[in-house]
């Protein structure tokens, strides 16, 4: 069964501090946990780090008005994973085919930067939303830090794989195969850490894994 986080979870006290100031702050904004987007009987599962401030947590949708979601929506969309028009708010009808997206932790930080302990918190989700989704063959993460949150919810040191743009795992004692890019990030294609065809090529081999 599918355990999601209420709309007023204490887990992270951090968090719930930072989300008492944006609801003062951006009233109209979602200001709490976001839903992961896409339905659960995807063969694929894209794992990022957390909602962005003026992204996921005003829009309440992965990714959406925030420049990661530039890279990510369009990329899917190109390779047959998505259809619709991104417009960057929930109720654009855009649709992903066959994946769904979500996060390692699914409240905002301040400065985009997560804690051990608030992975740790958010953990169970992320377990069960990979224990719901019965077709899963790929998990895509977006990031060392989706990366480590991925094999801790599967019950693996985040020493057993090591991180690296391009590397595919294949994980003992699991069927899903792990794909590791670096995050889409605005600082990330600024800095030409990634680029928009790197990423391009990553999500070309998840038709090939499937």
């Amino acid at each position: 069964m599918l355990q999601c986080p209420s709309a007023d979870c204490a887990r992270c006290p951090r968090l719930v501090e930072f989300r008492a100031q944006n609801k003062t702050k951006f009233p109209q904004y979602h200001n709490g946990p976001v839903e992961s987007f896409g339905g659960l009987n995807a063969e694929i599962l894209v794992v990022g780090l957390a909602p962005g401030l003026n992204g996921a947590n005003q829009t309440n949708r992965p990714f959406t008005n925030d420049y990661a979601g530039d890279i990510l929506y369009p990329a899917l969309k190109k390779y047959g994973f998505a259809r619709g028009n991104y417009g960057k708010v929930k109720n654009d009808g855009f649709e992903l085919i066959n994946v769904r997206v979500s996060n390692a932790v699914r409240c905002v930080p301040p400065q985009n930067k997560v804690t051990a302990d608030e992975i740790a918190a958010c953990r169970p989700y992320l377990q069960a939303e990979i224990a719901a989704m019965p077709n899963l063959k790929v998990i895509l993460s977006l990031g060392s830090v989706s990366h480590g949150a991925v094999l801790q919810a599967l019950g693996y040191k985040k020493s057993a794989y090591k991180f690296a743009h391009g590397a595919k795992h294949q994980l003992e004692r699991h069927n899903p195969v792990l794909l590791d890019s670096y995050h889409t990030s605005r600082y990330n294609i600024n800095t030409g850490v990634l680029t928009a065809a790197m990423f391009d090529e990553i999500i070309a081999r998840l038709q090939n894994l499937l």
